[in-house]
């Protein structure tokens, strides 16, 4: 196969015309790219300022499509994305209606979006809710906690929380299933001193469900811990007969860790310690189990001796 050979300064020529080409076709692009182009994106929506008296449920999924005006480089990087990744949608119409046209709203919707994108509709543009009577209940607060203390530390006292309750508003039939409300998780570890946190809520996964407030305070009462032991005498339980029912012994030693700040308030009125007779006269046993019917939450157990103890039925 011939080849070509060129001349120096055909070679030249060569490649300065294959550089214009590309510096044409560079411009050519870069003019391309800045121009305007509409475009879609998906993004979710957020519900504000719901109707105070009427509870609803969104008929529609609250992801919905965008179409955005905006370059040929938003085009090319930001097709499948809006920033920011969710927008506002106001509530207040439902007062009155029982439908929200997006279009009403595209002057704040673009407001929240950057100023390079411009939303120029909404599909579906009209989003339809299902109306019931809304009531509201107050319900406790749950924490869930998921603590680990440093060697010898634990909770002193009651953990507060502030508030205790809160106010759930929704539909009276979805209200009726609520016996409290949970926090997210409080995870700490190595905890060895007192503190006092602020955690969320959880979020309803029912969008016509609200709580209030949406956050609490959490007081964590933390202290070192050192073994006590005290002599608890035992009590009969379940005693129908009226026997006469002597114990060997009659008092039990429980030891148990006790926070340092309460380890002189903590004595035997804290703790009680109960025998149950249908052992005897129902399970036939020849020795009682020795069970705590009383004991503080804030300290820990660590052993009850005896455990099992001897009796004499006298009849």
């Amino acid at each position: 196969m011939p080849i070509i050979r060129l001349t120096k300064i055909e070679r030249r020529r060569v490649f300065s015309l294959l550089a214009c080409l590309l510096l044409a076709i560079a411009a050519w692009l870069f003019m391309a790219l800045k121009n305007k182009y509409i475009y879609s994106a998906k993004t979710v929506l957020v519900f504000k300022n719901s109707p105070t008296k009427r509870a609803f449920y969104p008929l529609q999924s609250d992801t919905v499509d965008l179409q955005v005006e905006g370059t040929g480089w938003q085009l090319l990087f930001d097709r499948l994305r809006i920033s920011p990744p969710s927008i506002n949608i106001y509530l207040s119409q439902l007062n009155t209606k029982d439908f929200i046209v997006c279009s009403d709203q595209l002057f704040n919707i673009n407001k929240q979006v950057e100023s390079t994108q411009k939303v120029i509709s909404i599909k579906p543009d009209t989003l339809y809710f299902d109306f019931t009577k809304r009531v509201v209940k107050t319900v406790d607060v749950k924490l869930i906690q998921k603590l680990s203390f440093t060697k010898q530390y634990g909770i002193a006292s009651e953990i507060l929380l502030n508030p205790k309750s809160v106010k759930v508003a929704g539909p009276i039939e979805e209200l009726s299933k609520i016996e409290f409300w949970p926090t997210d998780t409080l995870k700490l570890n190595n905890v060895q001193s007192s503190s006092t946190l602020r955690i969320a809520l959880q979020h309803s996964i029912h969008k016509n469900i609200s709580i209030y407030p949406s956050s609490i305070e959490v007081k964590l009462p933390v202290d070192e811990f050192t073994e006590k032991t005290l002599e608890i005498p035992l009590k009969i339980t379940n005693n129908r007969n009226y026997n006469s029912i002597k114990l060997y012994p009659k008092k039990v030693k429980v030891t148990f860790l006790v926070a340092l700040s309460n380890f002189d308030q903590v004595n035997e009125s804290f703790i009680t310690a109960t025998v149950n007779t249908d052992e005897w006269s129902v399970l036939h046993h020849n020795q009682f189990t020795v069970k705590l019917t009383e004991f503080p939450d804030y300290c820990k157990l660590i052993n009850i001796s005896p455990s099992k103890v001897d009796f004499v039925v006298e009849k």
